[in-house]
């Protein structure tokens, strides 16, 4: 009689678990529709080989300086968006998804180290047949631009970081927002690749801003249904168990080219200190903050970073 009881104690909590993790499961989005509504033209899906099918934009003049434009962790493409508004007259803009984000989904190799990364970004500028260029990249994307800058010298024109990573063990940061720190605990980012809540980004999102207002619902709908994307809730995970992508003195002191570092005063996620360690290491920099401005600066303050980067590709040499 008591081992009935028991058994029919753990089935009835086993049944109340499972119907928990029902009700409370985020499946993953469907791929033609997350593709019908963000990856319309000038949208391409690109196949680099291996299954890498890469959502990729290149706009602008063909003849025109190339700007490529690498996003941050968690994001895709469309963070570049308000910069390509107000650059493509005048630049070739080249800006992707890479593996683990958006519509290009899980790497096949499940790698997502820098050097994958930097891999790819290679082989897109040869797909395009682009020979020198400004590499820009944001957070994590600014980790593959100046790794990528150290692999492949002789395609850089110059180098833009905009709130990059790269500082060892960065201080003077507030807690990341819980996203983040859900990301990298073991046992919930595990739940977390299949209960992942509309409210979780609606919570997170806005730390990323100086100014959460600038965040609205098509931005929480955006990166709450690429994050569903099939695949990316897991390569999230892969990513997060990766070392930090940090640099050393060496390193920075090895980029040869001018270097344009752009950084929101208001970063809770990689402060302002960072962005000056950066500068002190690499001779050839510029440092610009944005006084009230959180970790994406090209999405908060797009008019004056954008013109900003304007004027520093305009007074590149030519050669």
């Amino acid at each position: 009689m008591r081992t009935r009881i028991l058994t029919a104690i753990a089935a009835a909590i086993f049944a109340s678990l499972f119907i928990a993790f029902l009700s409370f499961r985020s499946p993953d989005t469907d791929p033609r529709a997350m593709r019908a509504k963000y990856g319309a033209p000038p949208s391409q899906f690109v196949d680099l080989g291996g299954g890498l099918r890469v959502h990729l934009r290149d706009t602008g003049p063909r003849d025109a300086p190339v700007l490529l434009l690498v996003h941050g962790s968690n994001a895709s493409l469309h963070t570049w968006e308000p910069w390509a508004q107000r650059l493509q007259t005048r630049y070739r803009l080249i800006r992707m998804d890479l593996p683990g984000h958006g519509l290009t989904g899980a790497s096949p190799t499940h790698d997502y180290r820098p050097a994958a990364y930097v891999d790819v970004v290679e082989q897109i500028r040869r797909r395009l047949a682009v020979d020198r260029m400004v590499v820009v990249g944001n957070s994590m994307g600014g980790g593959v631009a100046w790794h990528y800058a150290l692999a492949h010298p002789e395609h850089v024109r110059a180098l833009v970081l905009v709130d990059s990573v790269g500082q060892p063990e960065p201080g003077g940061s507030h807690d990341a927002p819980l996203a983040f720190r859900i990301a990298r605990i073991p046992i919930l980012r595990n739940i977390a690749a299949v209960i992942t809540p509309r409210s979780l980004i609606a919570d997170s999102l806005p730390q990323v801003f100086g100014d959460p207002r600038r965040v609205d619902a098509a931005m929480i709908d955006r990166y709450w249904e690429l994050l569903r994307y099939p695949g990316n809730r897991v390569a999230t995970i892969d990513r997060f168990a990766l070392p930090p992508d940090s640099a050393t003195p060496a390193q920075l002191e090895a980029l040869k080219m001018p270097v344009l570092i752009l950084w929101g005063a208001l970063d809770h996620l990689i402060p302002l200190s960072s962005g000056e360690w950066l500068h002190s290491h690499i001779p050839t920099s510029r440092l610009i903050i944005y006084p009230r401005v959180g970790h994406v600066p090209m999405e908060e303050h797009p008019d004056q970073s954008a013109a900003d980067v304007d004027r520093f590709v305009a007074g590149l040499p030519a050669r």
